[in-house]
């Protein structure tokens, strides 16, 4: 069985990116985000965290987390929030999912790849380039024009703070063309 290292830091900032089974465009369907909603406040409430940044997309997503001080459980976190999501969507949307052999011994639906990519963010520069990531990858997979126009995105709520233009990454900034091999 593969050991994967990751990095656990108490109150650390982390960027993830977080995929459906086979890349199935499931996630933005008006059910899917509800339960998706549904499943966060559920375990924000029960192991709370910072949201930085975040973006929905058809087949996965790709968030930034602050942990609390004395906390850097974040897989507890995804493991509950695809947990739930995933009950819930079996039980409302598709009861007679797919699933391999690996997936129905471990009791689980084809819903999610069981694994997540997460990135440490040590620095500011460390911090920048995702945060313009994130709320450009509806642009980068050609979904909208400008970012502003991805209704699912924290780049509104960034727009509102003055941290962006409106008009902000209709094209892309350079830095974020280092990270395309990364992250997803």
């Amino acid at each position: 069985m593969a050991r994967y290292r990751r990095s656990y830091i108490p109150g650390g900032t982390f960027f993830f990116t977080v995929v459906t089974y086979n890349r199935k465009p499931i996630l933005v369907t008006e059910f899917s985000r509800q339960y998706l909603k549904d499943a966060w406040n559920t375990i924000t409430q029960k192991y709370p965290f910072d949201l930085v940044a975040c973006c929905l997309m058809p087949n996965h997503l790709h968030c930034i987390w602050t942990m609390p001080e004395n906390d850097f459980d974040y897989s507890i976190r995804w493991r509950g929030i695809k947990g739930l999501f995933s009950r819930q969507y079996q039980r409302h949307i598709n009861p007679k999912i797919q699933s391999t052999e690996s997936y129905k011994k471990k009791r689980e639906a084809a819903i999610w790849q069981r694994r997540f990519w997460e990135h440490t963010i040590f620095s500011q520069d460390d911090f920048n380039c995702p945060v313009d990531y994130i709320h450009c990858n509806p642009v980068k997979h050609g979904f909208v024009r400008n970012p502003i126009d991805w209704p699912w995105s924290t780049f509104h709520r960034y727009t509102k703070m003055g941290i962006y233009e409106k008009d902000w990454g209709v094209c892309e900034p350079l830095h974020l063309k280092e990270m395309e091999t990364t992250g997803e």
